[in-house]
């Protein structure tokens, strides 16, 4: 799963400030008690005219010197581990898991489709009187041109204050940080009202049926919670500072479809009327120009509210004009959008976009078929079928096939807003980094759809990234990858306390 897409754009950071939806006071309220287990000194809300805003003097939690280095020496181990997919062999990752968490004295065992691409499945149990709370991160990363990298990919080397190597943003950030929470809450004997339960899956970056869907499928039980924490939000920095942090609570269901044209095949020398090439290229054509309709949902909306609260002056103007009710001041908002700030252009519809064309065989022969795939990202509420046939009437040609093509189907879902572990996760954000959460719509996919299709509300965290990164080449999925020091250690506590938070017992009294 990429993040860098969770990438906010440029913001002006207030002091501190905790942002709340409008309408959610009462959940903030009884969040209370849980924040203040978690250290928190004060939990303020009231209502303004356009929402909810708590502010509190927030200061970084101190470090733990031996926490951190345990959390170093997990990560290095991990982070040099060749876990690419494909092939996969995660076996090594998890093994590694299995023994360290066994060695703590946690429940632990390994479950798999096939043996080198195995999952771990670790429990702390708690008095049973809440459902469990799963911390679910994935073991598998994507692959690697050699070639591209100024450090070893699996080396971990650590230089400037930064950890290079694959992974090092997705996703072995959180495999370490639900490792070091599950060894942290287990030594410290730390009563819990619900049990904590920790997945460490394999595939995620493409082979879903080996990791998430093999276990939902075969050991639901096993992880069956009312939270889930994983990966697709994190923290935003630029120019060193944090401007806010998100929270995933949906996702885009991704999807490709495929145009085939055919034609007369012929002499290159002879132009035809009837070309599949010259008929395909302007059906790409027109569906690369098409704008779908625009769809806003709770999270967008509540994203865009929040966003424009913390935005400079234009970008704030475009974020509030997105939510307008004059379908021409929206239009001028998406416009801007899209030659500004593509990624909103796309979180606020079901997108299109053209990834591949196939076509003939030599320069002098025209072909009698040519394809191409869209890469397509349906909005949760969007109906597949429907809006298959209104790529067909964009397409608008009889020689053309538009059918979907084949693509792992992930199911779809959505989690809510106005829930404790959300306000939870909003105090400990605040905590921790002393920045406003925006609740976020991932246009990738994240196994934690598999999750919300059987009904728990999964919510996607992560550590804080500069902006700058992604211009430079650094990122998931990118040439290269690499992760703050710092920030690793940072993200590992604010797991930590956002889990005890969610899930430790009330101190007696």
């Amino acid at each position: 799963m990429t993040r860098a897409e969770s990438s906010l754009p440029d913001l002006a950071t207030p002091s501190a400030v905790l942002l709340v939806k409008r309408g959610t006071c009462n959940r903030a309220r009884s969040a209370c008690n849980k924040i203040r287990r978690a250290g928190l000194v004060a939990c303020v809300a009231f209502l303004s005219g356009n929402g909810l805003h708590a502010s509190t003097s927030a200061a970084e939690p101190n470090a733990d010197p031996a926490f951190d280095a345990e959390t170093l020496e997990h990560f290095q181990a991990l982070v040099r581990m060749d876990t690419t997919d494909p092939p996969g062999r995660e076996v090594e990752a998890a093994e590694y898991l299995a023994k360290v968490l066994r060695e703590a004295g946690i429940n632990t065992e390994i479950v798999a489709l096939e043996p080198h691409r195995p999952n771990v499945i670790a429990r702390i149990p708690g008095n049973d009187s809440r459902k469990p709370l799963l911390l679910m991160a994935h073991t598998d990363t994507v692959n690697i041109d050699p070639a591209k990298w100024s450090f070893p990919p699996f080396s971990a080397a650590r230089d400037g204050g930064y950890i290079y190597g694959r992974g090092t943003v997705d996703d072995k950030d959180n495999v370490v940080a639900a490792l070091m929470t599950m060894l942290t809450l287990k030594r410290a004997g730390t009563p819990l009202d619900r049990d904590v339960i920790f997945l460490a899956e394999s595939g995620e970056e493409g082979t879903t049926r080996v990791g998430i869907q093999y276990v939902v499928e075969n050991h639901f039980d096993k992880i069956d919670a009312e939270y889930c924490l994983a990966e697709g939000g994190g923290v935003t920095r630029e120019n060193g500072r944090v401007t806010s942090a998100s929270i995933q609570t949906m996702e885009k269901s991704p999807r490709a479809i495929e145009l085939i044209a055919r034609g007369p095949a012929g002499h290159g020398s002879v132009p035809l009327e009837d070309n599949a090439v010259v008929h395909l290229s302007a059906a790409v054509a027109r569906v690369a120009a098409w704008r779908t309709p625009i769809r806003l949902n709770e999270t967008t909306r509540t994203y865009f509210e929040r966003l424009a609260a913390i935005a400079p002056p234009e970008q704030a103007q475009n974020y509030r004009d997105i939510l307008h009710p004059d379908p021409a001041v929206q239009a001028r908002a998406d416009a801007w959008f899209r030659t500004r700030e593509p990624r909103h252009a796309s979180v606020i519809r079901t997108s299109i976009s053209p990834t591949m064309i196939n076509g003939g065989y030599r320069v002098n022969v025209i072909p009698s078929e040519a394809k191409a795939t869209l890469d397509t990202r349906l909005e949760p509420s969007e109906d597949p079928e429907a809006f298959l046939e209104q790529v067909r009437g964009v397409v608008n040609d009889p020689s053309i096939e538009v059918n979907w093509a084949p693509r792992d189907l992930r199911p779809r879902g959505s989690s809510s807003i106005a829930t404790e572990a959300f306000a939870l996760l909003e105090a400990e954000f605040e905590r921790h980094y002393g920045a406003p959460t925006l609740p976020t719509m991932s246009t990738g996919a994240t196994d934690m759809a598999y999750l919300r299709a059987r009904g728990i509300q999964c919510y996607g965290i992560g550590p804080a990234i500069d902006v700058e990164d992604g211009a430079k080449g650094f990122g998931a999925h990118s040439d290269q990858e690499r992760i703050l020091e710092s920030e690793l250690y940072r993200f590992a506590r604010f797991h930590l306390d956002a889990v005890r938070a969610l899930a430790a017992s009330a101190p007696t009294p």
